[in-house]
């Protein structure tokens, strides 16, 4: 299986269409669809079904997409790895962030080192600890932000020099929003939102006892998102300090818990990672950057 081939498979399966497919690929399309069928007899199942103007994924078709993603990805980084060796002005990094406010620090490192190597290409995925860690593991990241103590059997890491804490979004007319501070028998027996991770592992054992009483209303992965939801009276939105909008122009307000829950922030990397000249240089003024 070439990776030629998953790109056009790709490409297919992106626009739905072979026409269309085959020109964004500028081959012709007679030599795409030859090489997708040669795909399904090399995989032995059938991959698309095709329609008169369309052509959707199997099941099969599907689950190929999904391997193929990493794949190409995989590829792709491989030849900007080998192709910056000996870029001494730029190169590729590749970041997977969680949703912190701390991001703040690491871009400004991205600023200043850019000023440095102005051929510096940075790579962005965002998702939780769970998803960027997944990527990072896959060889997809070089860096991963993440918000839970790492394993330090699989990561090396490097501590943020501030950490977060959790509050509530809710609007500020709400009688809650009159307290300085938000109790978990407070929030016993209301409609919450939260993402699943920080429910599981930080709320939990922060509420202790009340936590039977605690209702999760929706699970958001983006807190923005759960905060709209919040906006509209369906729930209190439990969340990090300044990721969400609580000006007083947004008719809402952010009240810390208590007691206090904080959250450090960690930039993880793999043990024995292999880095390109330029994500070496980085991690290094990084490191200097955090221990001042």
């Amino acid at each position: 299986m070439e990776i030629r081939t998953l790109r056009y498979f790709m490409a297919v399966a992106r626009e739905e269409n072979m026409t269309r497919a085959a020109e964004q690929l500028h081959v012709s399309q007679p030599t795409l669809s030859k090489a997708l069928r040669s795909l399904e007899e090399e995989l032995g199942k059938k991959l698309f079904t095709r329609h008169s103007f369309s052509i959707k994924l199997t099941e099969e078709g599907v689950l190929l997409r999904n391997r193929a993603e990493d794949l190409v990805s995989m590829a792709d980084k491989i030849e900007q790895e080998f192709l910056s060796l000996d870029d001494i002005s730029g190169g590729d990094i590749y970041f997977g962030l969680a949703e912190t406010y701390q991001i703040r620090y690491l871009a400004r490192e991205i600023r200043r080192f850019k000023e440095l190597y102005p051929d510096l290409r940075y790579h962005i995925t965002s998702g939780d600890t769970e998803q960027v860690t997944e990527k990072l593991d896959k060889g997809l990241l070089d860096f991963a932000v993440i918000c839970e103590t790492p394993d330090d059997r699989k990561y090396h890491h490097i501590l943020f020099p501030e950490s977060d804490y959790f509050g509530v979004v809710l609007p500020k007319d709400s009688p809650l929003a009159e307290k300085a501070s938000i109790t978990a028998e407070d929030l016993a027996g209301l409609p919450l939102f939260c993402s699943e991770q920080s429910w599981e592992n930080d709320i939990r054992p922060w509420a202790k006892e009340f936590f039977d009483q605690f209702h999760m209303e929706g699970s958001f992965r983006l807190s923005y998102n759960g905060s709209l939801f919040a906006r509209e009276g369906l729930g209190l939105l439990l969340t990090l300090n300044d990721l969400v909008d609580t000006s007083p122009e947004s008719g809402m307000v952010f009240r810390p818990l208590s007691p206090h829950l904080e959250m450090k922030m960690y930039l993880i990397w793999k043990k024995y990672q292999n880095f390109t000249p330029i994500a070496e240089r980085f991690l290094k003024q990084l490191q200097q950057s955090f221990a001042e």
